[in-house]
């Protein structure tokens, strides 16, 4: 972020963190986006998905499912497997 990068890549960055360090880290992210940077994230935690996403691309079993703005897709997603996941079913 230092040399501000079009583009950050974060591949689950809260990962393992206490809820103050995952706060910590979600600000930072925040903050980096607010200044232009595009941010593309992993996450299997969907309350950190829906603090901070703006797209979102849904992935199973190596294919994208769906891509659409974070409101829409967890208002109500267009693939049977998003709709599972966000019930908290696991997917196989």
């Amino acid at each position: 972020a230092a040399l501000a990068p079009p583009v950050l890549f974060l591949d689950e960055p809260c990962a393992s963190l206490d809820p103050g360090a995952t706060r910590a880290v979600e600000e930072i992210a925040a903050g980096i986006a607010a200044g232009g940077c595009k941010i593309v994230m992993t996450t299997h935690d969907l309350g950190q998905a829906r603090r901070l996403a703006g797209e979102v691309v849904f992935l199973h079993r190596g294919r994208v499912l769906e891509a659409a703005p974070a409101d829409r897709f967890f208002a109500g997603p267009a693939s049977a497997e998003a709709a599972a996941f966000l019930q908290g079913e696991l997917l196989w």
